[in-house]
This record gives structure tokens, sequence and C-alpha cells, in this order.
């Protein structure tokens, strides 16, 4: 990746972001995607680029505000729901109204579904298709696209798969972290703290992470408590009050401390939990579905140990062994087996060999801080836009 420096004014573009129909940006009610876009956004602007988002309404935000130096566009937007294919249909109106207010620019950032095949190529600039999502095939319906962005080297080989006559379009450049690392000297203030925080969805193995938690040997648990942050509705990308309440009956049955936080979407929140938390355990089920792990890498910038699942993405950011460690599943050992067995390990390791795991995760998340990898964007859209 490329360092920080100024370009020449010349180089100055015109930038607009179209996110999703289901999350405002600023993201106040959470989103990954949305929280890279609006620091990516953020960044570019203050070196002197044109910035525009368009989101999705929310009820306390205006439809049209300049905050800084970005201007931020709202059209009204829908509900998140659990059905994928349902989910595109109700992208579908918000992105014609998108276009109708979209200002003509040099690139267009987007991982709207439909943006890539309704929005025309003359005036919107280079369509520069965000893969955020794991691709199901929808990747070869996007002709007009410039670039494929993907945030991993996996997803970078499985779009080039999908489409291998486009495949000189695709590129990894990774999501930034949307914090300063915190202070050195903060990572000796470590508390007993086994720390989730993401989406409450089955496909996160929160469920197999309570199980394992809850039937830990008490001599191991002793002193520490299992902390579980994130948005579990439904028209929050969460599982819905069935699975909430499935969880709740899984806790009745434990043994162990578990404390159950609301959504933290005020970063500055969600970084103090982080900041307290020894391990963060992310034990994602979703084969198809991480492309990143970005909240992975955030804990990891505050010093927490990351211990995540077996899916390649994580490998891009996290050596296991020195930044982290691995839930090593397979045929005979099922997620809520594998946590057990990563749960009595981490907790039982030497204090020096916790901490020196900590200092490493944080060196490796300074990689990713802003500066480095909005300059990697900018120069990949003045590469795209010197092509045709």
């Amino acid at each position: 990746m490329g360092f920080f420096r100024k370009l020449p004014r010349r180089h100055l573009m015109k930038i607009n972001i179209l996110q999703g129909a289901f999350l405002p940006v600023p993201p106040s009610k959470g989103g990954a995607i949305e929280a890279a876009w609006h620091s990516l956004g953020r960044e570019f602007a203050r070196r002197g680029h044109e910035v525009t988002h368009v989101s999705s309404m929310a009820p306390d935000l205006p439809n049209e505000e300049t905050v800084g130096d970005v201007k931020y566009t709202r059209v009204r937007g829908a509900n998140a729901v659990s059905n994928r294919y349902l989910l595109k249909l109700l992208e579908f109106p918000y992105v014609l109204r998108a276009r109708k207010v979209m200002a003509s620019a040099d690139i267009l950032v987007t991982h709207a579904f439909w943006a890539p095949i309704l929005f025309p190529k003359e005036n919107c600039g280079k369509l520069y298709v965000h893969v955020g999502r794991y691709p199901k095939g929808q990747l070869r319906l996007y002709q007009k696209a410039s670039r494929f962005q993907v945030p991993s080297k996996s997803i970078e080989d499985i779009s080039k798969g999908q489409i291998p006559a486009q495949a000189c379009k695709v590129k990894t450049l990774p999501y930034p972290l949307t914090w300063q690392p915190s202070q050195k000297e903060n990572l000796n203030h470590k508390e007993k703290v086994i720390l989730y925080a993401g989406r409450i969805h089955p496909e996160k193995g929160v469920e197999s992470l309570l199980q394992a938690w809850g039937k830990l040997p008490k001599e191991i648990a002793r002193g520490w408590t299992l902390r579980i942050v994130g948005p579990w509705k439904e028209e929050q990308g969460g599982g819905g009050k069935r699975f909430r309440d499935r969880l709740g009956r899984i806790l009745k049955t434990g043994h162990n401390k578990v404390d159950f936080i609301e959504p933290l979407f005020d970063r500055d929140e969600l970084k103090k939990e982080m900041e307290r938390a020894t391990f963060f355990f992310y034990p994602s089920e979703a084969k198809d579905g991480e492309t990143f792990g970005l909240a992975v890498l955030e804990a990891m910038s505050c010093g927490c140990i990351p211990v995540v699942s077996e899916l390649p993405c994580f490998t891009d950011f996290i050596s296991f062994g020195n930044e982290g460690f691995c839930l090593n599943e397979s045929k005979n050992i099922n997620m809520e087996d594998a946590i057990s067995a990563a749960l009595a390990k981490v907790i039982t390791l030497e204090e020096c060999q916790k901490r020196e795991t900590g200092i490493a995760a944080w060196n490796r998340s300074k990689e990713y801080e802003l500066e480095r990898v909005a300059q990697a964007y900018l120069d990949d859209f003045l590469t795209i836009l010197q092509e045709e």
C-alpha cells in the first residue's frame, strides 16, 4: 500500500459513493461497509476531492447536508429482511431514486446490487464496484464496471473465477481502520473479558459461542466475562426476536458470566469496549458471507487477541500463532467443541504470552490505518481514469 502524499490539484476528482438501501451514512445504525466508506469518503475530501455520499434516509438525519467537506444525500430506502432475494427486490426502487439525485462524477463507488446495471455509463463516471458481499454470480451482469474492488485475496480468487473474461478488472484493496489504533500504553489495562461484537445472527456463530462458554469448567472461566455486543433486530441485520429468545434460553442453562449489551452504534463507545477486552472471539460460520472481518481488525487495533473461525479472509491480516488464533474445525469437531477448546487454551495462556500476542495484533493492524488505505484507493481511481 502507498503512503500518504498530497495529489497535485489537476488530479483532484469528483467521487460519488452510493451505499445500499438499508442503512444511512454516517453509520448511525451500524454497518461495516457503511463505516468503512464513510471514513474513506471523509479522508478523500480532506485531501481536496469532491465527495458525495448517497444513502438511505433516516428519521434523525436530514435528506441533504454537508458535514465538513462531504455532501450527504439521502433517499428513501427500505428495512432489511432475512430473505436475500427479497432484499434485492427492495433495493431496486432505491437505486432508481438514487439515480435521479446523483450528480455527474469521475468515479462512482457502489455496492448496491442494481446500480451497475441501472446507472448510465456516460455521466456517472467510472463504475467502481465494491464487492462487499460474497459474490453469488451477479458480477457477470456488470458489464459497465471499470473495476471490481474486493476486500480480501480469497474474494479476489472467487471473483476472478466467476468473471474470467474480466479478471483483469478485479483488484484487492482492504477496508481501512475507521479509527486510530489505541495508544500502546493503553494495552496494559486489559480486563478479563472475552468480547464478541457484531450482528447477533445465526451465521455469526454466536449460539455456538454461548453454548461453549456456558459449559466451560468453572475453574477455567472463574473471574472472566463473556460480553456480547450487537444488533439482534432483523431490520438491523440481526437474526430477529426468535433467535434472540433462543439465545436467552441457552443463557439460562450456562453457569458462567455473560453480559449482553445493546448495539453500540457510537464508534467511541465500541472502541472502549474493545480496549477493555483481552480476547475477541469471532466464530463466524458464514462460509459464503464473510469477505474481510472489519470488526476483527478493529479489535486488533485495540490490542485484543483475535480468535476467529477457519475462513480464508482472516488470513489476510492474521498470522495464526503470532497475532491471534484459529478455531480448528474439522469433520470430527463441530464449532461448539472448537470454541470450547480455544477458550480453554487462550484463557490459560501465560500473561506474558497474552501481552505479546496482543501487541503483535496491534502492530499488524497499523498496516490498515486510514491514510495508507485511502491513498491506495485514490491511486487506483487514477489508474482506471487514465486507462481509456
